[in-house]
């Protein structure tokens, strides 16, 4: 039998995998116990707290500072961060820092999130006066209803918890998780009031693929090089010329300066099974009124238009409806 002594941990014994069952058994235990939780959370809202919490957010004319300390401080960074990059001008304020000068940071038309399970946290307490004169809204997201945070708060959003995961009922577990619940649910509904786009999304977001995505227009990735551009009485041989020298894939049928029809190589190898092929014409292959877009569009658009027809390749018209170019995306 044989122990595997890591740097810095306890000798554990890997040929037991008694006490790793029992361990797996503990994490579907705490993921339950949270589930449940979020599912009494949703039974328990307080439906007049929760719509004057959006009211204020809604209206507030500055910033949505949110403040916490310890573990409810990294959970008020994520919400802080969260509102942030969905319209919600937003910061994190550390109850510590703040009580030695960056209370200056606040303005008067800022609203106050203070976070405290207990709603009995010393640091955040000691903000209240301050809070108060300076006259901004605050309100509270807590464990306690009748703490000294949720009696001096606006607004009280009650995270309403049994006991923690924790098998000492001690480290934030459970009551963390509500709590980033509740922020993201303020988010979400906050993002359907203002009617908060993915366009508007991407304007936070304009790093990374996923800004890419969202920012960029048709005009800006379309391919505009050696457009293989066939007419409706081009025969058939005519027709496999051009889309062998334009290499992508299609034939974009146009008449009178305008769009009507394209050939895949999926048509060409269709045809070719017809008696007399190379007495077709492209009127007699394409497919008419095919998928198009416009320079103007924006990617993501396009490719939900290609996603959900399944092709992987869309002509691109300008603002006269002639075409100007083709976009190609693969792994449709």
């Amino acid at each position: 039998m044989t122990l595997i002594t890591l740097v810095g941990t306890p000798n554990i014994d890997f040929t037991q995998d008694g006490n790793f069952n029992d361990a797996v058994l503990e994490i579907k235990r705490t993921l339950n116990e949270q589930g449940d939780a979020l599912k009494k959370l949703s039974d328990d809202v307080d439906n007049y707290q929760y719509q004057e919490t959006l009211k204020l957010l809604l209206e507030c004319q500055g910033h949505i500072i949110v403040c916490g300390m310890g573990k409810s401080g990294h959970v008020g960074k994520k919400i802080a961060a969260s509102f942030a990059s969905t319209g919600t001008p937003s910061f994190f304020l550390h109850p510590a820092e703040a009580f030695h000068g960056d209370l200056g940071m606040i303005t008067k038309d800022d609203i106050v999130i203070l976070i405290s399970n207990s709603g009995e946290t010393d640091e955040v307490l000691q903000l209240i006066p301050s809070i108060k004169a300076f006259g901004n809204h605050i309100i509270a997201i807590t464990g306690n209803q009748d703490s000294t945070l949720a009696k001096n708060a606006t607004t009280t959003l009650l995270i309403n918890i049994e006991k923690e995961s924790c098998p000492n009922n001690l480290a934030p577990t459970v009551s963390t998780t509500a709590t980033i619940a509740i922020g993201d649910a303020l988010v979400v509904s906050l993002m359907k009031l203002r009617d908060f786009k993915a366009h508007d999304f991407a304007k936070f977001h304009p790093g990374g693929s996923l800004g890419r995505r969202l920012l960029t227009k048709v005009k800006d990735v379309m391919k505009s090089d050696n457009l293989p551009l066939v007419s409706a009485n081009s025969l058939l041989c005519d027709i496999i010329v051009v889309m062998n020298e334009g290499r992508y894939g299609i034939g974009l049928v146009i008449e009178n300066e305008l769009l009507v029809g394209i050939i895949t190589d999926g048509d060409l190898r269709r045809v070719m099974m017809e008696e007399q092929p190379f007495t077709l014409t492209a009127c007699d292959i394409m497919t008419h009124n095919p998928k198009k877009c416009y320079e103007t569009d924006m990617l993501s658009d396009a490719e939900q238009v290609m996603q959900e027809n399944k092709i992987s390749t869309v002509a691109v018209l300008n603002n006269k409806e002639q075409v100007s170019g083709l976009i190609q995306i693969y792994n449709i």
